[in-house]
């Protein structure tokens, strides 16, 4: 079902919030319940207004939907393997990926001292830039602070009031929320649908349009339809945005990403977003483009303008784990190849990256067999609502390219005794 963010205005005489929503559609504004005193006039205040938090943990626990921290050892166990995390190629403890961020930290301090353009930005910062822009074939990029950070950056430093942004229905959280706070029109599409991409593009009645996908989908693990998607975008004059969170690092030759791998790096009218957190093993995030976006988002982009740079030892942690990928380009290849393994021992789909999801159906059996699982040495995601749709609850497997042939005999123990097998 679609979307459409309300418009609330408020008259400050009659304090009465008017939608601007059309009836009948679904909205994300909601509003609290209260009760008038006899005679009407204004509620009495609640004695405690975050009691409500008391009934929503209990119903969120009902339904099997409660979460906790669960802080992990700097040495974790050695038996345990991790399928949880998202370090795909094994680089989080390299030592040329550890030696880097502590060599910049020693050079440049534990901070960047401020804003990007106050005292955060470094000449490191500037040569991870260009690193970034020349593996994955873009003119040039800008670096974040996280992956988060730069999609809300992009998406709402290119789109505003009069504009449509075409968004794949299971696009991540910070696509979703960089959509709301571009003010933008936002047409949710059906997952994977092109038809539906087009329909909404010529639609019309927009300024300018953008369509925005992840290259490979952070629960489902499959990847969508670059080529006709571009196709379409270019066939309406809109701007394809795709986020490579998932594919750099693992898809294409060299996991340059998937935009690489289907002939788009580089087309102007096409923009990468990615983050250092997956396959580079850090922290971190990037828009990549032509250069006059680069100019366009240092002059208007909100997380990029107001937010402390990057810290210089994740920069130099991300500019070791890039020099690891061009010196191992096979690595790539090997988390893929670990991914199908995954796939095969638990009958998911097969994957187009380092993800694999074992669909199970409600929350209670997944988070059963997750636990199952860690009890007998395997780390598993575990994805429930609001992160997936109701009824998909599942394990998520993350692939990576160190996984022995041993570790994964230990793994086809586990999920068989864990009872580990997509519905």
């Amino acid at each position: 079902m679609s979307r459409t963010l309300a418009v609330v205005t408020v008259d400050s005489a009659t304090a009465n919030a008017r939608s601007a929503t059309p009836a009948g559609r679904e909205t994300d504004v909601s509003v609290a319940k209260t009760t008038s005193p006899p005679g009407g006039g204004r509620p009495a205040p609640a004695a405690d207004p975050l009691a409500w938090l008391a009934d929503n943990e209990r119903d969120r626990r009902a339904a099997g939907l409660r979460r906790a921290l669960r802080p992990r050892a700097a040495h974790p166990t050695p038996a345990l393997i991790d399928l949880a995390g998202n370090d795909y190629l094994g680089l989080g403890r390299h030592p040329a990926v550890v030696e880097g961020a502590a060599r910049a930290a020693r050079t440049w301090g534990a901070g960047s001292t401020g804003s990007r353009l106050v005292t955060g930005s470094t000449t490191l910062h500037e040569e991870l830039e260009q690193a970034l822009a020349g593996h994955v074939g873009f003119p040039a990029a800008l670096v974040f602070s996280s992956g988060y950070t730069a999609n809300l950056g992009c998406l709402t430093a290119l789109a505003g009031p009069g504009d449509l942004i075409v968004s794949d229905a299971l696009n991540h959280a910070s696509i979703v929320d960089a959509c709301r706070l571009s003010r933008a029109t936002v047409a949710i599409t059906p997952h994977g649908d092109v038809d539906a991409v087009h329909a909404a593009l010529a639609a019309g009645g927009w300024r300018r349009a953008l369509v925005v996908t992840e290259s490979v989908f952070s629960a489902d693990g499959d990847a969508a339809p670059l080529a006709r998607l571009h196709a379409t975008a270019r066939a309406h004059g809109a701007l394809l945005v795709v986020d490579e969170a998932h594919g750099l690092g693992v898809v294409g030759p060299g996991g340059r990403g998937a935009l690489w791998a289907a002939g788009l790096a580089s087309e102007p009218d096409v923009v990468a977003t990615v983050t250092l957190s997956k396959a580079l093993g850090g922290l971190g995030g990037a828009v990549l483009g032509p250069v006059a976006l680069r100019d366009h988002l240092v002059d208007t982009a909100r997380t990029f303008i107001f937010d402390t740079g990057l810290a210089p030892a994740n920069v130099g942690a991300a500019l070791g784990a890039l020099t690891v990928l061009r010196e191992q380009p096979e690595l790539a290849a090997a988390v893929r190849a670990r991914a199908a393994q995954l796939a095969a021992l638990t009958g998911a789909p097969a994957p187009a990256a380092a993800v694999v999801s074992v669909v199970i159906g409600d929350p209670e059996p997944a988070v059963a067999a997750a636990a199952a699982c860690l009890a007998r040495g395997v780390a598993v995601g575990c994805f429930r609502p609001p992160t997936v749709p109701a009824g998909t609850s599942r394990l998520r497997l993350t692939a990576r390219a160190d996984l022995t042939d041993a570790d994964l005999r230990v793994v086809t123990e586990v999920f068989a005794a864990a009872q580990v097998r997509a519905r």
